[in-house]
């Protein structure tokens, strides 16, 4: 039977994403949750919220049909509170009853999904054991420039908001160009995002589920927020977090020997110490915070470490050295394997165990 040609480019598609890891695929083994990031619109208008149409929506671009169950949450909302009791309980329960991640669950979050994930990853086990329920067998999250760590932006935010004080110029473009306008109905969950409060909610989980961090690097909204924001950072969320740096600081890279951009060079800027069980595996020098969860490429990727174990497997990616310029100035680059023509998002869903 002759194949046609969108037939044999789709098998040369999946036989690039099967080449792209390191180890041999084990496609589906584990459940897929998503938790998305902040959603500015709904500050704006919180009685005109769907939260589950806009979570749909969210993960459109690439995720939406490749995972198995997503939890929803409202951004007006304070994670301790409503967020917890309203949204993240009643999906746990549907999800310990129905032994979804009886097999074992990956959560798949991006930017402050990071921060929702960790809270519960925290508590989901008490919750569900007084409620005579089974906890759910997390064996580990991605997290997409995440904002576990807090965003500085946040901070600047919040204080605008709430101040009563009239700002700068340029503040008020941050908040435009952030968050679509000047006032809102609800600050919500960007209390719980700014710095300091974000590395106080539930910062030491007893799960030693391994957090795989997925880095991006490029300037967002025109480049004005990264004003606010230390060191590198994705336009939103400062390389301290989207790393999972153990504290707040200005950091250069994940790595103390390469650079955000694949440089094979000592960083002396770089994180020297993670958050328990974070380990940073992509940096994306040419992503922004907002594009590395969809499908479209945005140029070549490094790693920042690699090899990491996740439940017994070896999850990684092969590498490339290449080599530029001549004499003194020589360089060397280090590149995941054809991430010069597949996404973050592709190279994420080609190792998911």
């Amino acid at each position: 039977m002759k194949r046609s040609r969108r037939g044999v480019g789709q098998s040369l598609a999946a036989l690039v994403l099967c080449a792209l890891s390191s180890f041999a695929a084990y496609s589906g083994d584990y459940k897929t949750i998503l938790i998305h990031g902040f959603q500015p619109s709904q500050l704006i208008n919180p009685n005109g919220t769907n939260v589950v149409s806009d979570g749909e929506s969210y993960w459109s671009s690439y995720w939406g049909n490749k995972a198995d169950e997503r939890i929803d949450w409202p951004s007006y909302e304070r994670i301790e509170g409503k967020i917890a009791s309203q949204w993240l309980w009643p999906k746990l329960k549907q999800f310990s009853q129905s032994n979804l991640c009886e097999p074992g669950c990956v959560l798949l979050t991006h930017s402050t999904g990071d921060l929702v994930a960790r809270y519960l990853i925290d508590n989901q086990a008490n919750w569900l054991e007084n409620a005579g329920l089974q906890p759910l067998n997390i064996v580990a999250t991605f997290d997409l420039a995440g904002a576990g760590g807090g965003s500085e932006l946040a901070d600047t935010a919040v204080s605008a908001l709430t101040s009563g004080n009239v700002w700068s110029e340029i503040v008020e473009e941050v908040l435009k160009e952030w968050l679509g306008r000047t006032t809102v109905e609800a600050v919500g969950v960007l209390n719980d995002l700014k710095v300091n409060n974000a590395r106080k909610l539930a910062p030491l989980p007893e799960s030693r589920a391994p957090r795989l961090r997925f880095v991006a690097n490029s300037d967002d909204y025109y480049g004005i927020t990264g004003l606010f924001l230390k060191g590198n950072h994705d336009g939103v969320v400062s390389s301290h977090s989207a790393c999972g740096a153990s504290k707040a600081a200005k950091f250069g890279s994940c790595s103390s020997q390469i650079a955000m951009d694949g440089l094979l060079e000592s960083q002396s800027d770089a994180v020297s110490g993670f958050m328990p069980y974070h380990y940073p595996l992509i940096m994306a020098e040419d992503y922004t915070h907002s594009n590395i969860r969809k499908g479209e490429n945005h140029g070549k990727v490094t790693v920042a470490q690699n090899n990491i174990n996740v439940a017994g497997r070896n999850i990684g990616y092969q590498t490339y050295d290449k080599t530029t310029g001549f004499w003194i100035f020589k360089e060397k680059y280090r590149y995941v394997q054809n991430s010069n023509s597949v996404s973050v998002s592709a190279l994420i869903n080609s190792v998911i165990p």
